[in-house]
């Protein structure tokens, strides 16, 4: 059966023929009743002219566009997006078992698709060593779970087991009542860790946040531990202790990981131990941030800011800001001087300006002089494709605190 074709208003191609990958329905003239949420269609100009293939949904999103060609959306066309999202990351030399080049470590934990970045809108796929995760963000995404996992199996060979991690990030409305399941494979004796520039973690992809570990902050992870050499870390929001176990590679002194939740700080403890047994610099605590952060006084020299996204809607930007701003100042107030910062912002709504500006504003109100040192991003797996610049929602900074 030929996909349902959905018709634009006149002059709202314009952002398809610049390969933008999101159809509103304010651009819409034709009636999409009939049409089932997740359906494969057609997007033509008013004039009738074929300008892109993708899924539909309801909301303000109409289609997330798959192909601006006229192709089919099959077995073979999942096979070659993901050849083509895996062939970069061996050019990267992020899958150091597979790659024929390296980085110097042995590295198996990478984003194999990034949704728009790899033109794959609503699509996530996480690699640690032989477990793939699925993470759907659009129904379309969801229905096309089994064709991805077995278009996924044979292209990589290596993967034995597929989990599909989609409870929390289908929309809700949809009311799909899925669960999260393997796909391919099972939980079976294969180890839940995976190797990250050297270094062992374990990954909860079961239960854990987002697909089970932040792999977004793997280059990030790396400079801190250039910085961290003889200096006093502190880790806020650590989760699964990334910083942290980067920082003691990179000889700190002692590094304090804290994060509110129990859980997160025994993972922490656990992939301590994996790479640094016994080693008596570490230490966690389970706390608020901000209650923790009050009475610190000069303690560290090196503060690791890593908050989750205060900001996951624009209608609570504003207090978003406030709250980046607070956590800002209370470490410029309190960090020894000559100390270092990096700070992040993981909520794509706050622009890169407004994430700068806002750390600005607590360097102002402490009363001390900050230099900026560096200025970070996501990794080339989490690419940013350059007709939706909505997809760079990483930023950070190295600050320098006299």
């Amino acid at each position: 059966m030929a996909p349902h074709k959905i018709f634009l208003k006149p002059k709202k191609e314009e952002s398809l023929l610049r390969f933008h990958p999101w159809v509103f329905s304010g651009a819409v003239a034709s009636d999409v009743q009939g049409i089932v949420e997740g359906e494969v269609v057609e997007v033509c100009a008013a004039n009738g002219q074929f300008l892109g293939v993708g899924h539909y949904q309801i909301g303000s999103i109409l289609v997330r566009i798959l192909s601006f060609k006229p192709v089919e959306i099959d077995l073979s066309f999942w096979k070659e997006s993901i050849r083509r999202a895996y062939n970069m990351r061996l050019a990267l030399g992020l899958d150091t078992v597979a790659a024929a080049t390296g980085n110097g470590h042995l590295n198996n934990t990478y984003r194999l698709v990034h949704g728009e970045g790899d033109n794959l809108p609503g699509l996530i796929i996480d690699i640690y060593a032989q477990t793939a995760v699925i993470q759907a963000h659009s129904v379309g995404m969801h229905l096309a779970r089994k064709t991805i996992a077995q278009a996924l199996s044979e292209v990589c060979a290596n993967i034995s087991r597929i989990f599909y991690k989609s409870e929390g990030t289908l929309p809700y409305k949809a009311e799909l009542g899925e669960e999260n399941e393997y796909l391919y494979g099972s939980d079976d004796q294969l180890p839940h860790t995976s190797v990250e520039n050297g270094l062992t973690f374990k990954v909860d992809w079961l239960k854990g946040q987002k697909t089970g570990f932040f792999i977004d902050q793997r280059d990030n992870r790396s400079l801190l531990m250039r910085y961290a050499r003889g200096r006093d870390v502190l880790n806020m929001f650590c989760y699964t202790g990334g910083f942290s176990v980067y920082a003691l590679r990179g000889g700190a002194r002692i590094v304090h990981s804290v994060d509110s939740s129990a859980k997160a700080m025994a993972l922490t403890d656990e992939n301590v131990a994996l790479n640094f047994p016994d080693d008596q610099r570490h230490k966690s605590f389970t706390d608020d941030a901000f209650k923790f952060m009050e009475n610190i006084k000069d303690r560290y020299d090196l503060i690791i800011l890593d908050p989750p996204a205060f900001a996951k809607h624009k209608n609570v930007l504003r207090n978003a800001l406030q709250g980046y701003r607070k956590l800002n100042a209370l470490a410029f107030k309190q960090i020894r001087s000559g100390g270092i910062i990096f700070t992040f912002s993981c909520s794509q709504i706050v622009s890169r300006e407004n994430f700068r500006l806002t750390v600005f504003t607590a360097a102002a109100m402490s009363g001390r002089r900050v230099r900026i040192l560096n200025q970070m991003s996501q990794p080339a797996d989490h690419p940013v494709n350059i007709y939706h610049p909505e997809g760079e929602y990483l930023k950070g900074l190295v600050l320098e605190v006299e």
